[in-house]
C-alpha cells in the first residue's frame, strides 16, 4: 500500500474504485490531512489532479496520465448541541455509512434513511445523495472546500450549494472545488422520521414495528438495500448507474397511455419522476450478462463487473441501455456515475 502523503508512480487503482477496474495512475498520493492536500493542489505542479474518495461513483475507462489523490482525511466533531439539534463537522475522507452508524450510536437523527449509501462524506454534497424520501440537503448546514480556480479555501452555505436532484454547484463546476469537510445538523430528540417510502413501510410492517426508532429505520433501509444491491467487495459495481429521469407531465401522459402501470412520483410543478430501473427492465436488460459485464438480477439500475471487465465494456453497455430507453420511451437517462 502507498505511504500517506508520499508521491508514488504507476499505481493500480483497482483497490480504489468499487467497480474493481484495473487501470493505472501515472502518479498517486494518499493524503490524510487537509494541510498537505491544500499544499499539493495549490502548488500548480499538478493542475489536472483527480480526487478519489470512496471510489463508488466513478467508472475508469483508461489509464490516467495525471496525479490521482486518494483523500483519506478522518475526524468527526460535535460543534454545538442544543435540546433539539446537534451540528456535527465531518472530514471528507470519512466513509459515509460509518458516519451514519456513528450518528445512530449517539442517538442523532436525520440520516438514518441514507444508510449504506456507498462513498465518502466529501462526495455526498456533490451528488446531493438521497434515498427513501430523504436527501443530504435536508440536514446540510455548510461545507469547506478548496477552490482550485482561485487557489483559496472557501465556505459554502446550503443556499450557495444550489442543491437539486442528484445535483449541486459542485457537480455543475466539475473539477473546480474539492470539499474538505461538511457540517450537518441532526436531531437530538423528537426525531422527524420519514417512513413514507413504500419499501420502508412494508419492511417495518413485516417486522410488526408500528413506531420505529431511528435505528430500526436504518436497519430496514440496510435490509432493503442488501436485498437489491450487490456488495462491491463480492461483485464490482458503482451502485445506481443512472439517475431517475424527470419529465414534463405532458410527456409522461403520453407514455402512460401505452404503459398504464408505469410507476411514477410527482416531482415539483408539472414534472414527474420515473424510476430508471423500471425503464431499463422494460427494455429487457435486467439480469442480462454480456461476457464480463452485465445488469444485476435484482436491480436493473446496477451495472456489474463479473471479474475482469474493462471500463470501456461497462461504458459501452451503459450507452446501449441509454439508446434502448431513448428508442422505446423517448426518455434520456443520465449517468449518475462520473466517467473517466
Amino acid at each position: 500500500m502507498p505511504k500517506p502523503n508520499t508521491l508514488e508512480r504507476n499505481v493500480s487503482l483497482k483497490p480504489y474504485n468499487t467497480f474493481g477496474i484495473d487501470v493505472t495512475a501515472l502518479q498517486f498520493m494518499e493524503i490524510d490531512d487537509n494541510a498537505t492536500l491544500k499544499e499539493v493542489l495549490f502548488s500548480k505542479e499538478h493542475p489536472d489532479s483527480l480526487i478519489i474518495g470512496g471510489g463508488s461513483n466513478i467508472l475508469l475507462t483508461k489509464d490516467l496520465e495525471r496525479l490521482v489523490i486518494h483523500l483519506n482525511t478522518k475526524g468527526i466533531e460535535v460543534l454545538n448541541k442544543t435540546q433539539n439539534h446537534a451540528q456535527v463537522e465531518i472530514q471528507a475522507g470519512e466513509v459515509w455509512h460509518d458516519f451514519v452508524l456513528w450518528a445512530l450510536v449517539h442517538d442523532l437523527g436525520g440520516i438514518e434513511n441514507l444508510s449504506l449509501i456507498p462513498g465518502n462524506v466529501g462526495t455526498a454534497p456533490v451528488q446531493n445523495i438521497g434515498a427513501y424520501g430523504v436527501e443530504l440537503k435536508d440536514v446540510f448546514v455548510s461545507c469547506q472546500a478548496l477552490d482550485l480556480k482561485e487557489n483559496k479555501q472557501v465556505s459554502f452555505t446550503k443556499e450557495d450549494c444550489a442543491f437539486g436532484y442528484r445535483d449541486s454547484v459542485f457537480k455543475r463546476n466539475k473539477g473546480r472545488y474539492i470539499i474538505t469537510s461538511v457540517i450537518l445538523e441532526l436531531t437530538t430528540r423528537n426525531h422527524q422520521k420519514n417512513i413514507s417510502y413504500g419499501a420502508i413501510a412494508s419492511q417495518l410492517k413485516e417486522q410488526g414495528i408500528e413506531h420505529p426508532s431511528i435505528n430500526q429505520i436504518s436497519d430496514a433501509v440496510i435490509s432493503i438495500r442488501q436485498s437489491k444491491l450487490p456488495d462491491p467487495k463480492v461483485l464490482g459495481n458503482g451502485g445506481s448507474f443512472f439517475k431517475n429521469p424527470v419529465v414534463l407531465v405532458e410527456q409522461f401522459t403520453q407514455i402512460q397511455k401505452q404503459y398504464p402501470d408505469i410507476p411514477h412520483y410527482n416531482f415539483g410543478e408539472n414534472q414527474i419522476k420515473i424510476p430508471a430501473g423500471w425503464l431499463i427492465e422494460q427494455c429487457g436488460y435486467k439480469g442480462k450478462r454480456y461476457k464480463e459485464v452485465g445488469v444485476h438480477k435484482n436491480q436493473a439500475l446496477v451495472l456489474v463487473n463479473y471479474g475482469d471487465a474493462k471500463g470501456e465494456q461497462l461504458w459501452e453497455l451503459a450507452q446501449n441501455i441509454q439508446k434502448s430507453v431513448k428508442d422505446k420511451f423517448n426518455v434520456y437517462i443520465e449517468p449518475e456515475v462520473n466517467i473517466y
